[in-house]
């Protein structure tokens, strides 16, 4: 028995060991990944002081007051695991040659921008208050939102806390309304935990991420085919950076808790709102979020876009550009 015993612990001791040394492995490959990253695909430059740290920017379009002034000013808030090239690259370009002055924000955590209260800025309240501050810094208001995916909580959020600082939604395939956490796997919930998450993020996260990122690509732009150069336009592979790994679990992580906590009050909301979503959006389910959405806030317009997946923002600029000057022209009419 004491054989069998010194045996177990030995084969123990070496299974530890591997891991160890795959963890260790993982996490030199981690650092490497995120300086090539950073190195190929540089983030945003430049910055505006928030409390606690800065949040990073694009701009294009022509500025308001200038000979040819713009139509208006719309700032654009990108989902999850991306960051403000994702946007701009996508509807902004189109936005700022129709006339909009145009700024796309990395959220904290995000491409440029410093995370500023760690898990404490995972919700959409939070980051729509540090939003908010750099919008009166850099003195844009009031502003269309137009909110991609995750960002469409992030928008809505915004126009409850600062309703006189938004003249209208964009709301793009939304997460808007609440729904459960889905039933995780022990795993799963396990690697929720922060210390877990933090490991993770540091070690095989990343080089999992890396290796899935096309494939994952491809998936959010069904059933339409993907956009060429998506990855590089949109620098897509900032995520693979563990902080902002981090960041990303952390905001998907919270958003149900969030959701139920505002979607109450979409009710008293008086924006001038659009919901645009793909009818084949198979990330954020039209029926389930975008036209429930559509019935919860006061005189939203609901378009659907037929035969369209999640990536509208790139498919389908032209019609987030008409929605974008129809939302305008509902905010200029005069009253009755």
């Amino acid at each position: 028995m004491p054989d069998l015993l010194r045996v177990s612990a030995l084969a123990l001791a070496v299974v530890l060991g591997l891991i160890v040394l795959a963890l260790g492995c993982a996490a030199v490959a981690t650092r490497l990944i995120a300086a090539r990253v950073e190195a190929r695909y540089p983030p945003a430059t430049a910055r505006v002081a928030v409390e606690g740290g800065h949040l990073a920017y694009l701009e294009d379009g022509p500025r308001e007051g200038a000979k040819d002034g713009a139509k208006g000013t719309v700032v654009l808030l990108h989902g999850a695991s991306a960051n403000a090239y994702d946007p701009m690259e996508g509807v902004g370009r189109s936005l700022a040659r129709a006339g909009f002055r145009v700024v796309a924000f990395d959220r904290p955590g995000y491409g440029g921008s410093d995370r500023l209260a760690g898990a404490e800025a995972a919700t959409p309240a939070f980051q729509g208050r540090v939003l908010a501050a750099a919008i009166d810094r850099l003195a844009l208001g009031p502003v269309i939102l137009l909110g991609h995916s995750w960002s469409g909580a992030l928008a809505l959020r915004m126009a409850l806390d600062r309703p006189e600082q938004v003249a209208g939604l964009v709301l793009v395939a939304p997460v808007a309304q609440p729904f459960p956490p889905q039933g995780l796997p022990w795993w799963a919930t396990i690697a929720l935990h922060p210390p877990v998450t933090w490991l993770l993020t540091r070690t095989i996260a990343v080089p999992l991420g890396l290796a899935s990122m096309p494939g994952v690509a491809r998936g959010v732009f069904r059933p339409e085919a993907p956009v060429e150069d998506y990855v590089a336009k949109a620098r897509a592979p900032l995520i693979l950076r563990p902080a902002a790994a981090l960041a990303n679990i952390q905001d998907l992580a919270g958003l149900p808790a969030a959701l139920a906590e505002q979607a109450p009050r979409y009710g008293t909301l008086r924006v001038p709102s659009v919901v645009v979503s793909g009818e084949g959006d198979p990330v954020v389910v039209t029926a389930r979020q975008a036209e429930p959405l559509s019935r919860a806030v006061p005189g939203a317009r609901l378009v659907v876009l037929p035969g369209a997946g999640h990536m509208i923002t790139y498919t389908a600029p032209d019609a987030l550009v008409r929605e974008t000057e129809a939302l305008l022209g509902r905010r200029t009419a005069p009253a009755e």
